[in-house]
């Protein structure tokens, strides 16, 4: 038997093996988030250290036309990516406003759509998502760092139950799969 283009029983199996690795990557951000949130800061830094140097190799093609802002873009994201890496602390401040001011933006337009409104529709969830966002982004603009601790521990959380779900779901899959064959 195939469940979607995977032969049944491998399904169950990925299944649990998903909801493993999920519960066990919660368990270790909501238990140790200023360290899980260290190693993404890292991996970040990286990744544009990385887009650094691929902006230094372009720069050596003589048929590149901006190959002095290229040169300068690149240069900004090895000084960015060596910060991020050894500033830890910058990299939670710029993490944490970054999430803020998102749901800030994303809390002023869901409170514009609301407020201008379509006729038939409520108004009500819009307005009130608004307000929740716009308040949750201020407090996580205001303190970034132990913000970012928090949501952490929450998407740890989140993972945990998720990836538990997605276990539970893997042995309702072969029990059916049982069942059928």
């Amino acid at each position: 038997m195939i469940v979607s283009g995977i032969p049944a029983k491998l399904g169950w199996q990925l299944q649990l093996f998903v909801g493993f690795i999920t519960v066990v990557l919660g368990a270790i951000l909501a238990f140790h988030p200023t360290k899980s949130i260290n190693v993404i800061c890292v991996i970040i830094g990286i990744l544009v250290i990385i887009g650094g140097v691929f902006h230094f190799i372009r720069v050596l093609d003589p048929d590149e036309s901006h190959r002095v802002w290229i040169g300068i873009a690149g240069l900004l994201e090895v000084v960015i990516g060596v910060v991020l890496i050894r500033h830890l602390d910058v990299a939670f401040a710029l993490i944490g406003l970054l999430v803020g001011i998102t749901w800030i933006v994303q809390g002023v337009v869901a409170l514009m759509v609301g407020i201008m409104g379509v006729a038939g529709r409520s108004r009500i969830w819009p307005i009130f998502f608004g307000i929740v966002s716009i308040i949750a982004g201020a407090v996580v603009v205001a303190v970034p760092v132990h913000s970012l601790n928090v949501l952490a521990v929450l998407l740890g959380i989140w993972f945990v139950v998720m990836g538990v779900l997605q276990i539970v779901s893997g042995f309702f899959l072969r029990h059916d799969l049982k069942r059928l064959g």
